[in-house]
């Protein structure tokens, strides 16, 4: 009997892609015990936008929330993702920082380092894979999918002897947008299997209205591992749901290991969790939506939110149609950049800026003159000089492996932080997020010095009303 794994993505991407990663450690902690004994391959439950929602928005230390995970769920494998050379910031970080962070990562309880990198770029990877290596744990390197004329069969087979040269120990299939159909997963993964034998995960979303039917494919095909999210916090933007696919392919004749009756238990607990967070206006009904245009525009659900955000702001809603359209044409004037994190981000606010002006190119965010300039890695294709010219002259565009050019920065920040970081972990929460960072700190060791501040704004905000 074949046999298939699943990734429960409820703890992290589930919650990330429905309601901004607001679900709190206190909420998960209860069910760890039901998800440690689930049967699940493993419980991704960190990195992504955890680390910084956690610190910008919850007041909490995403490090002490993977020591509870650790200790509540001992026995299944705990796996996060991470953004390669940019970790979970927004910048290119140091090696030093890189190694400081899985070294860190690795002692409080991380198992699978899920490593990507926006352009493919294997330069950027390479820091966090021989990190996570020395530290004896398990590195899952990535394939953002993606479709253009330059993303063929030969490109991704190319890509994965790359990765696998890198000393991974899976590969991950990552499709960040739900554009991966069944089709195009029937003829991928045979040929990455033509070319290695480490396992193949496959991470998709429901956005587009195809993703169970591309995990049917994906696992008739070879695939090893797919990620599902517990049927209250699946669906829409996140991942199909667990317990339908359980069932699925345990009447197909594919063991999958997983209890039934936790499955049952873990959906239950999650049900009044997400009424509350509808009630509350932060898990919104149109984010539990198809969106096929997904399929036409590649654009990720939350890349669609946010989209529409910028415009409502700019008092321009009614252009979002036309955005959209512009979205392709930006892609492919920067060499067809995957729509990930920060690629996805920076593509849009390109397209918004296009549509705005109504000239292309006039307005210039700084992030994609480093882009051009060669500061995030190289771009899938070529950008034609045209394009150069419009976006940074005559400037010089790097061709180096980005991090080469920066100076080793651990130590400095953390003789910076003397007297406010207390832990290596206080160290990184700063490197990732500098002045967030600080307060956070601040907030943590001098709750008193914050009450007083609460107190305070308090008092102002009733002598205002």
């Amino acid at each position: 009997m074949k046999q298939i794994r699943f990734t429960e993505t409820v703890l992290r991407d589930a919650h990330q892609s429905l309601m901004a990663t607001r679900l709190r450690t206190d909420e998960m902690l209860p069910i760890m015990a039901d998800l440690d004994r689930a049967g699940y391959n493993a419980l991704e439950c960190w990195g992504g936008a955890t680390f910084d929602a956690s610190v910008r928005y919850l007041n909490e230390d995403p490090w002490e929330r993977l020591r509870q995970f650790k200790k509540n769920a001992p026995n299944t494998p705990l796996q996060m993702l991470l953004r390669g050379q940019n970790l979970l910031g927004y910048r290119h970080y140091a090696d030093d920082i890189v190694e400081k962070f899985i070294e860190s990562a690795a002692k409080n309880g991380m198992d699978i380092f899920r490593i990507f990198d926006a352009l493919n770029d294997v330069r950027n990877i390479q820091a966090s894979v021989k990190a996570v290596k020395k530290f004896g744990k398990h590195a899952q390197v990535t394939i953002c999918y993606t479709t253009s004329p330059v993303h063929t069969i030969s490109y991704y087979q190319n890509l994965t002897k790359d990765m696998v040269a890198l000393g991974a120990d899976s590969l991950c299939i990552k499709d960040m947008a739900g554009i991966l159909t069944p089709a195009a997963v029937k003829e991928l993964i045979p040929a990455l299997k033509e070319v290695t034998d480490l396992p193949i995960e496959v991470h998709t979303h429901a956005t587009s209205g195809t993703s169970e039917m591309t995990y049917l494919a994906a696992v008739e095909a070879g695939a090893d591992i797919i990620d599902t999210a517990i049927s209250p916090l699946a669906g829409g933007t996140s991942q199909p749901a667990t317990e339908s696919l359980a069932v699925v392919l345990n009447e197909l004749g594919y063991e999958t290991g997983l209890d039934d009756q936790a499955l049952i238990t873990i959906s239950e607990y999650f049900k009044p969790i997400k009424a509350k967070y509808i009630e509350e206006g932060i898990l919104a009904p149109k984010i539990m939506g198809i969106e096929p245009q997904t399929l036409l525009y590649q654009v990720p659900g939350g890349m669609l939110s946010n989209l529409y955000a910028q415009l409502k702001q700019a008092n321009a809603e009614n252009l979002y149609d036309e955005v959209l359209k512009e979205v392709p044409k930006v892609r492919e004037d920067l060499g067809y950049p995957p729509l990930v994190t920060p690629m996805s981000q920076m593509v849009g606010t390109q397209a918004v800026f296009n549509v705005l002006t109504k000239e292309r190119y006039k307005m210039i965010p700084n992030e994609i003159k480093d882009y051009v300039r060669g500061k995030y890695g190289q771009s899938p294709a070529p950008i034609s000089d045209v394009i150069k010219q419009k976006i940074i002259g005559d400037e010089e565009v790097i061709t180096t492996r980005p991090a080469d050019l920066l100076e080793p920065e651990f130590e400095h920040l953390k003789a910076d932080l003397a007297g406010l970081a207390k832990t290596d972990e206080d160290v990184l929460i700063c490197a990732m997020f500098p002045q967030l960072g600080k307060e956070f700190l601040e907030k943590k060791y001098n709750p008193k010095a914050q009450e007083a501040d609460d107190a305070s704004e308090i008092i102002r905000i009733e002598a205002i009303m």
